[in-house]
């Protein structure tokens, strides 16, 4: 047995993290060391890294006047954001915190308003409503964490009776040209701070009212492809939860509606020519600015294979547009807005936290695992140099840059490495098993020669353990299984192999040693390739080749 998966089984994650005063730091704690979740490397910076983000989360936990328990955005922002906090962080931590995570998103359906709105944000003085601020779908998020973590169906009741409210507001107020696409008023409905996106248009909405857009702006309002998808993937979850609950025909109604949706958003937003979503004035004019309204359009799930393969060879690996040295931009590099500086909130180029806790979606759901290493490890090298936790990376050298103690950040921490050489436990209840190697990008230093990582399922110990050249998997601390580097295992909840996946450009070949049941089993497998065991063998299931970035 390796001596790094010794030291990681003795690691005390509390006394590592570092012991917290106050209650809610404690309760957050708690609940991450009944994760079973712990990491270690040889060498131990990015180790050190870990735990230092794992101390820092608990900052960012608070408990409200119910005595809940409530994921803040952190650094100087004082309150939890529905375009954040509420939805793609709280899933994060659902990983890691479950208890907190859904105190998180509960809170949004208790504070809804009378007419269906739901608060922007919730801050110690109550929760506020003076725009939507709509990214990442609550529904999903929402779904996912009900998926993973119990099936506590009066939460889901819960959440879908307000989501399905929110929805029939968005509906009334937020498409005036009655487009069947999602208006934006203003900047903050997209949180889209500084970005040329925006220019000449009000921050806020009308008279500080969601209902409203200035009538003296000759843009406004804009058909918004980001707000559009959002509303889009959240009808399909809406749909998922219906049909949870016994409710049919609202699951089929749900499913029509996303329909629309979708079609909406291709036939207004989507520019042909250029291959991308943009606004669309309110003189039926695209606004040409190439964003990571992109990305965000695609981590909502819009869009075919065909549609994402394209995105990246023309825009999200092209290092003119987001493929920067630390990926991925918040405006394409080539437009002369592009600015890369990244000491102040702006979306005006800098590598934003939360595009990069985003970007999984759009890559795994057209099983693009190979592409996405590629986003993950320039990160984790620049992750492995942080301090603070701040907002955002300069794309050119990976510094950090404003803020600190930024939750997204830190969860961004937490999933990257998880993804890059941990076990994820999915919605889908499935366990992911990586078997990858953080690599050194800067200036040639040595991020890991191994690591080990591990995490309670069920009441099971699930154990990981990587070199450069093999992985083994433990349960229970006996060995189930070996297998090359470079891939990916994926088991049910209880640790019986179902798949594996090709996670280099590299042909990987070796054997997969299942050594409880006695069994050798050869590995041949491509970039992205998925093998099914069936029968006592492998059979492709899908092999959709490797998308190779670009240059022009």
């Amino acid at each position: 047995m390796s001596d790094l998966l010794k030291k990681m089984r003795a690691v005390d994650v509390v006394s590592r993290a570092g012991v917290r005063d106050a209650e809610s730091g404690r309760s957050l704690h708690e609940e991450f060391v009944r994760s079973g979740v712990k990491f270690a490397a040889s060498p131990k910076g990015l180790e050190d890294v870990y735990y230092a983000a794992v101390d820092k989360l608990a900052d960012c936990v608070k408990t409200d006047k119910q005595g809940n328990a409530i994921l803040q955005e952190g650094g100087i922002y004082f309150g939890c954001w529905l375009e954040s906090t509420g939805t793609i962080n709280a899933e994060l931590l659902a990983r890691f915190a479950p208890e907190t995570a859904q105190s998180t998103f509960a809170q949004f359906a208790r504070l809804q308003r009378e007419d269906g709105l739901l608060p922007y944000k919730v801050t110690a003085d109550g929760a506020v409503f003076k725009q939507i601020q709509l990214v990442t779908p609550l529904a999903r998020s929402a779904w996912n964490h009900y998926k993973l973590n119990g099936r506590d169906r009066l939460f889901l009741a819960q959440m879908y009776e307000a989501l399905a409210r929110y929805d029939d507001w968005l509906t009334q107020y937020r498409d005036t040209r009655g487009t069947g696409c999602v208006e934006a008023f203003c900047a903050y409905d997209t949180g889209h701070d500084l970005s040329p996106r925006f220019w000449h248009i009000p921050d806020t909405p009308y008279m500080d009212d969601p209902k409203r857009y200035d009538p003296a702006i000759p843009s406004l309002p804009l058909l918004a492809p980001d707000l559009t998808a959002s509303v889009y993937c959240g009808r399909k979850y809406l749909a998922k939860m219906a049909a949870e609950l016994g409710q049919e025909e609202a699951a089929i109604a749900w499913e029509e509606k996303a329909r629309q949706t979708h079609a909406s958003l291709l036939e207004h937003c989507f520019h042909e020519e250029d291959s991308f979503f943009y606004d669309v004035d309110r003189h039926g004019a695209f606004v040409r600015i190439q964003s990571d309204v992109l990305l965000r359009v695609l981590a909502c799930e819009a869009g075919d294979a065909a549609l994402f393969d394209a995105a990246l060879k023309r825009y999200l690996l092209n290092t003119r547009k987001f493929f920067a040295k630390y990926p991925l931009t918040s405006i394409a590099m080539d437009d002369p807005r592009f600015d890369p500086f990244s000491s102040y909130n702006t979306w005006a180029g800098a590598v934003n936290f939360l595009s990069l806790i985003r970007a999984p979606y759009a890559f795994e759901h057209h099983g693009r695992y190979v592409e996405l290493t590629w986003i993950l490890q320039p990160i984790v090298s620049a992750i492995s140099r942080m301090q603070r936790f701040g907002q955002c990376l300069s794309p050119w050298t990976g510094e950090e840059g404003f803020t600190e103690t930024y939750s997204p950040a830190i969860l961004c921490v937490l999933d990257y490495i998880e993804r890059l050489c941990g076990i994820v436990p999915t919605p889908e209840g499935e366990l992911w098993f990586t078997a990858l190697m953080p690599q050194g990008r800067d200036h040639g230093v040595k991020l890991a020669d191994e690591t080990a990582y591990s995490r309670n399922v069920d009441g099971v110990e699930f154990e990981l353990h990587n070199t450069h050249k093999t992985c083994a998997i433990y349960r229970n601390g006996e060995l189930l299984c070996e297998l090359p580097a470079g891939v990916r295992i994926v088991t049910d909840r209880a640790g019986n192999v179902r798949k594996v996946i090709g996670m280099t450009v590299q042909l990987v070949e070796g054997r997969l040693i299942l050594v409880q049941d006695g069994v050798e089993l050869p590995i041949c497998i491509a970039g992205n390739e998925v093998l099914r065991l069936q029968d006592g063998r492998f059979e492709v299931e899908s092999a959709p080749g490797v998308v190779v970035p670009t240059y022009e």
